[in-house]
């Protein structure tokens, strides 16, 4: 199966943080620190959250075998979060 990923903020998305809808259904598209019952958990940008994900940078780089700048990490998602269904405009 391929893996999927939270169209909001890249996240892979495992059995453990897939979301809920407000009919209590599971949600495949976003993870649980985005979406909960029904709905996005905070108002953000794609901006904003590019910034949120920038703070889980140390734990990414310790499980990479390419460790990333801030600067790297920021241009990368730039690149990505436009394709993911939240951000697509």
């Amino acid at each position: 199966m391929e893996q999927q990923f939270c169209q909001s903020c890249g996240m892979p998305l495992t059995q453990e943080y897939v979301s809920k809808n407000a009919d209590g259904s599971e949600n495949s598209d976003y993870c649980s620190y985005c979406y909960k019952d029904g709905s996005f958990t905070s108002d953000s940008t794609m901006d904003e959250m590019i910034e949120q994900c920038l703070q889980y940078l140390d734990d990414f780089n310790k499980d990479s075998d390419k460790k990333m700048t801030m600067e790297e990490a920021r241009a990368q998602m730039k690149e990505y979060f436009p394709m993911l269904k939240r951000w697509k405009a």
